[in-house]
């Protein structure tokens, strides 16, 4: 089975995201955790734009170069790959990167030159490139739209210049899958008896959404290296989603016969930390790293999962590193869904008659709040059957939001919130860096459940001024559990003031369902 190189560009493709740009220590966080991730190669910047991202490739190679090969771009310019050589030098195995256009439209009108002139000056720098350092790429840029026996005269020259590396980019994501990989293929099969040592890889971008077909396609066609960026991001609509063609090939090794070494457990970790720190949220459908991407709120579907995970999940979530699948209880849920969260939370002794009583409450409250949760469940039957068997003074275990207040100024913003725990009213005054922190701070103080944040994330639903707000956060409790919870409200405070109290009560939940089992 082959072994696909896989390159990460996030830190130069994904970077070029306007609002994206990384200061020099989230640069090596990032470059670190892609380490973890085992990418083969990383490339780490653009040099010659700045100072700053000459510093940056440069710490990138010594720090983290120890057995990643590092890489930067540079184009086929002397100052340029003069840049790139001193700023990657410092790693083991250091790599230039070079990129000229071989399109008409690039050659002739970005370049404003003639072919036989971009020929020779690609090869010039290549030649020159070699005399720095033994691995040297080059990339046709906008190679799906050039001519074919043009490209191949550029791809025979800087190959016998010295180049060890073939780049195929679909620069503007003009390619269709099946035309892209016959390109790979023909070039494949004169590159291999051109120089069977020189790798073949692929850049595409998504500007019609088949980045990852199309790489996906030219794997199965005969390329050895694919770059990629995390979560896809990169210039206009971004780049093939590293996660996305490496869990297809991991789906799919039969079709593919090709692997990569990538630890995809380490998958999720990564495209958290790349959104956290360049403020780009992943959309929630995004396939592999999506919120959403193993949630599940058909009936239809949770019917089906429950009997057998295979019948809708054919990748398991905790292969990339998401601790499981996640069944959202919705007006879409069906009974099986619904009995299968009552068990969950220690109510399986009941009549037929007594579940549709409970079920019909629940649709009811799904129609009303969107999402139902485990805690809710406890209210729903204390409402409707009413039996102590059914733990229903588990309901006074729970907590509600009374009444807060938030006074936020630029020296000591504060917080002061009314929970209420039964027929109990606990009440806690806060300060915080924030309104959210002291918020969350005197929350924490009134119910004595500590829970550290992870992640907020604040949208509204609307427009308008009557816009409302919807907050979602994950946090983790002392045992390294994450809950992550909804609240929609006119008032963004509150909302992540509800938010925050349905996370407590997730905690809450689960004690008291671990409390049962190690009773029975």
């Amino acid at each position: 089975m082959r072994k696909i190189l896989v390159l990460d560009t996030t830190l130069r493709d994904g970077e070029q995201v306007p609002g994206a740009k990384l200061n020099l220590y989230e640069k090596l966080e990032i470059a670190a955790q892609l380490k973890n991730l085992n990418v083969d190669i990383i490339e780490a910047g653009f040099p010659a734009s700045s100072a700053g991202d000459f510093k940056a490739v440069e710490e990138i190679a010594k720090k983290i170069g120890d057995k990643v090969m590092i890489t930067a771009l540079a184009r086929a310019v002397k100052s340029d790959i003069d840049a790139v050589y001193h700023s990657v030098k410092h790693a083991q195995k250091p790599l230039i990167h070079i990129v000229l256009g071989t399109s008409d439209v690039h050659v002739e009108k970005k370049l404003r030159k003639t072919r036989e002139q971009i020929l020779e000056q690609g090869v010039e720098a290549v030649k020159y490139a070699k005399t720095l350092c033994p691995n040297v790429q080059y990339s046709t840029e906008d190679a799906s739209r050039s001519d074919f026996d043009y490209l191949w005269e550029t791809i025979e020259a800087v190959v016998k210049a010295g180049a060890t590396m073939i780049n195929i980019p679909d620069t503007v994501g003009y390619a269709v899958p099946e035309e892209f990989g016959e390109l790979v293929r023909r070039i494949n099969e004169r590159l291999k008896n051109l120089n069977p040592d020189v790798l073949l890889s692929v850049h595409c971008h998504n500007d019609t959404g088949l980045a990852t077909a199309n790489t996906l396609a030219a794997i199965k066609n005969g390329a050895d290296k694919v770059e990629c960026t995390i979560n896809g991001i990169g210039e206009r609509a971004g780049n093939a989603a590293l996660e996305e063609v490496v869990m297809g090939l991991f789906l799919r090794k039969d079709y593919y016969q090709a692997t990569t070494g990538i630890v995809t457990t380490e998958i999720k970790k990564t495209s958290r930390l790349v959104s956290a720190l360049m403020g780009l949220d992943v959309q929630v459908n995004k396939a592999i790293t999506g919120d959403n991407a193993f949630a599940h709120s058909s009936g239809i579907h949770q019917d089906g999962l429950l009997k057998s995970r295979d019948a809708y999940e054919v990748i398991h979530p905790e292969d990339v590193g998401v601790e499981d699948m996640e069944i959202i209880l919705t007006a879409r849920s069906g009974r099986h869904a619904v009995k299968n969260a009552l068990a969950q939370v220690g109510f399986t002794n009941y009549t037929p008659e007594e579940f549709e009583q409970i079920f019909a409450r629940f649709l009811e409250l799904a129609d009303a709040k969107k999402e139902v949760y485990n805690h809710d469940l406890y209210h729903i039957v204390q409402s409707t059957v009413r039996r102590d068997h059914f733990n229903g003074s588990a309901v006074d275990k729970l907590y509600e939001l009374a009444d807060m207040q938030v006074i936020i100024n630029n020296n000591f913003p504060s917080a002061s919130v009314k929970i209420k725990k039964g027929d109990e009213i606990l009440a806690s005054s806060n300060m915080g860096d924030g309104a959210v922190d002291a918020l969350y701070t005197a929350i924490r103080e009134a119910t004595g459940v500590h829970l550290r944040l992870l992640e907020y994330k604040l949208n509204s639903v609307s427009r308008g001024k009557e816009a409302l707000g919807r907050v979602s956060i994950k946090v983790k409790n002392g045992s390294g559990k994450v809950y992550t919870s909804k609240a929609v409200d006119t008032d963004i405070l509150k909302a992540s003031a509800l938010a925050f109290v349905n996370a407590v009560n997730m905690a809450v939940v689960d004690d008291i369902v671990s409390k049962q089992d190690q009773v029975v």
